[in-house]
């Protein structure tokens, strides 16, 4: 009886592991809803305008710097909204009917650390799971807990627990922990 009392003290407390959500949803592209951070490059194309035109990085402020209309805030916004954004303000005294493409051109990256054969900060790819993410770290450590894993997203104060299933998906920015099992 004392045995079971043992065991049951180290029972894991807290909300059970999250098992549904958009992070499960099959099918959807991982950038439908993504909101640019510091760390993602931006390709502009402003079309017959080849000076105005290349890639841009997010500052840590969560501006880019262009030609002409100098820093822009774009750090929360998706990328549509940053397109219409630098069209106004080029259409604003700069150029006649500006036409303006943009794209991310280079994601944040994730991170993911704990029970990984190579922990640390690698390339974000468009669809990415957390199983191929603990690929990419070349797989768990002998005392991986296998069944669940720990994300904090870009952003967030907190991390959450998730079941891990093949279409568990990580986005630009996450921090992926996998915990040791006790037995």
């Amino acid at each position: 009886m004392l045995a079971a009392f043992a065991l049951a003290g180290c029972s894991k407390s807290g909300p059970p592991p999250i098992s549904s959500g958009e992070r499960y949803a099959e099918g959807a592209a991982s950038d439908d809803i993504y909101k640019l951070g510091a760390g993602d490059k931006i390709r502009v194309i402003v079309y017959n305008e080849p000076q105005l035109s290349g890639d841009f990085s997010v500052s840590s402020d969560g501006e880019i710097s262009l030609p002409l209309i100098g820093n822009v805030q774009v750090a929360g916004k998706p990328i549509e909204r940053v397109t219409q954004e630098v069209q106004a303000r080029l259409s604003d005294g700069y150029l006649r009917d500006p036409r303006v493409n943009m794209e991310v051109a280079t994601y944040r990256p994730f991170f993911i650390l704990g029970e990984v054969r190579s922990p640390g900060q690698y390339p974000y790819l468009s669809g990415l799971t957390a199983l191929n993410a603990i690929a990419t770290a070349q797989g768990y450590t002998p005392r991986a807990r296998k069944a669940t894993v720990r994300i904090r997203r870009f952003g967030d104060q907190y991390e959450q627990e998730y079941v891990l299933t093949p279409n568990l998906r990580i986005y630009p920015g996450d921090t992926i922990r996998l915990t040791e099992r006790f037995f």
